[in-house]
């Protein structure tokens, strides 16, 4: 949904790969070659997989793994990849060994636990989740021993856990901030968010509930990566860029990209952040009271040409009363050629 907040030019980058390219052979095959020995090759995922909130290439190439593919991948005796996956005997782990197992193409199947690429809490040992870590072991102990293989599976559920505590600390200064009325802008004083409604941006279901969020009870805002406070753009980053960082670096075995690069480290920046600009809002509040000044946001927030490319500004001004979720309902009401059907 973050596609939906930008306006179409700005999102090239995802609209490249979401929906078309996913859906079509030849993203991976290429359509003049078509060769399944091309498509076994790592290279063809980074096309789409890798960037800021899904650091999959980045996380491969520089472990341990990726640096036995890239240092091996010419020498044929090492990596065939004339032959089928089913058959493939490989000195180290391709993307497509792992995720494609023997030529299966439901690349999720080897996923370990289902948490919006690492962005959301989990019980990542609850039963719900043995049969997908028991495939993960199996496919690790091709080459090690399932031990091992377990060893670096809680690894990753401790990373996981240790980053959504820093996560739900920078949420909740955050949510005191705005509960105080102190995150400036607040919500109603904003552009309408890509649903056209003013509900605060980490209002996540029932995680934030109540009118003092915005929004119906139990429904969710967005995070906002535009048009919203610092400190709101300060939790946007920290859980969808560093925390899945950190996921995505122990789950390919790159620790130091899971720590150093902008991992754990960069959560605990991006806290330190969240607090300052927390201390500085009350301060400031502090001393506003006491000279009597009553700020008002300026208009900026509000209007200006670049915000009326917005989705939710376009449904406000266009259709008085409604959200995208009545527009949904309604045929062609996105398509600027067509008028929507009358009601």
């Amino acid at each position: 949904l973050w596609l939906i907040e930008r306006p179409r030019a700005d999102t090239a980058g995802c609209t490249f790969c979401h929906p078309d390219a996913e859906e079509r052979c030849n993203t991976c095959h290429q359509r003049h070659q078509f060769n399944p020995a091309v498509a076994r090759h790592s290279e063809q995922c980074k096309a789409c997989h890798w960037g800021k909130d899904h650091r999959d290439w980045e996380a491969y190439d520089i472990s341990i793994h990726g640096v036995v593919y890239q240092v091996n991948k010419w020498n044929p005796t090492e990596f065939d990849f004339s032959k089928n996956l089913s058959d493939a005997d490989y000195v180290g782990p391709t993307c497509q060994y792992c995720h494609m197992r023997g030529g299966h193409h439901n690349v999720q199947r080897l996923s370990t636990v289902y948490t919006s690429m690492g962005m959301s809490n989990a019980d990542r040992g609850a039963p719900l989740w043995k049969e997908k870590r028991d495939t993960w072991v199996s496919v690790c102990d091709d080459c090690h021993s399932p031990r091992f293989a377990r060893e670096n599976l809680q690894a990753m559920d401790e990373a996981c856990k240790d980053a959504g505590l820093k996560y739900t600390e920078t949420f909740k200064v955050a949510e005191n901030l705005m509960l105080a009325g102190m995150d400036e802008p607040m919500p109603k004083d904003l552009a309408p968010d890509w649903s056209g409604q003013h509900i605060w941006s980490l209002k996540i279901g029932a995680y934030h509930d109540g009118p003092e969020y915005g929004g119906q009870p139990g429904e969710s805002g967005e995070f906002r990566m535009s048009n919203c406070s610092a400190v709101e753009r300060i939790c946007f980053e920290s859980v969808g860029y560093w925390q899945t960082y950190i996921m995505k670096g122990m789950a390919h075995g790159s620790w130091n990209d899971a720590t150093y690069c902008d991992g754990s480290f960069g959560m605990d920046r991006w806290l330190v952040k969240a607090k300052t600009f927390a201390e500085e809002a009350i301060r400031l509040s502090e001393i506003e009271k006491k000279v009597g000044i009553n700020w008002v946001p300026q208009d900026f927030w509000r209007k200006g040409d670049w915000l009326d490319e917005l989705t939710g500004v376009k449904i406000v001004k266009e259709f008085p009363g409604k959200t995208i979720f009545d527009l949904c309902l309604v045929p062609g009401w996105s398509d600027p050629h067509h008028a929507p059907a009358e009601e």
